[in-house]
């Protein structure tokens, strides 16, 4: 009996997925409501994100608005961004709070990408983790004689098939963002 690798293939979707909701929060010169997913203010005593408290809308190419639903937390929603890592000083104005992107810089871009590769490659080694689990059962499913040689070697390709599919994903993903990084 071959190796069903339904299961390893939706953990390294569930991989792919991951790396492109990081990828979304990588703040690359343009408004991009993403870049506020991580960030949480403190509502009521519990940690909150901005998009369940306050309307987040991209009023041109580099300029967000935050309008906060209840008015009194505007000064939180300043301090958490404040605080983040985002490094961007929002105007607030009472009403609603504007973040300006500036255009980045050479140096930057140059930084994203280098940050963007880390990312790619710790999603190719997350995959190959997954193949090694993969093959780890086949071994001892081998072993054990669940499965014979020539089951064990179809399903050593079907793993290995899977995995050249997942980073050759995970490289165009990553050649994606950079070539958007470096053409801002």
């Amino acid at each position: 009996m071959k190796l069903d690798t339904k299961f390893y293939e939706e953990k390294m979707k569930k991989t792919i997925h991951s790396y492109s909701e990081n990828l979304s929060t990588i703040r690359a010169g343009r408004a991009n409501p993403d870049v506020l997913k991580k960030i949480a203010v403190d509502y009521y005593g519990s940690p909150t994100p901005i998009s369940s408290i306050a309307e987040i809308k991209v009023t041109d190419a580099r300029t967000l608005t935050i309008t906060a639903w209840d008015k009194s937390i505007m000064k939180g929603i300043e301090k958490a961004i404040l605080t983040s890592d985002l490094g961007i000083n929002p105007q607030n104005d009472g009403s609603c709070i504007r973040l300006s992107f500036p255009p980045m810089t050479e140096e930057r871009r140059k930084d994203l990408s280098k940050q963007i590769s880390k990312m790619g490659e710790d999603a190719k080694v997350a995959v190959r983790n997954i193949r090694r689990d993969a093959n780890d059962k086949i071994k001892a499913d081998k072993k054990n004689s669940v499965m014979t040689e020539d089951e064990a070697k179809q399903s050593d390709k079907l793993v290995q098939d899977l995995t050249d599919k997942f980073i050759k994903e995970i490289d165009g993903i990553t050649a994606t963002k950079t070539k958007e990084i470096m053409e801002i």
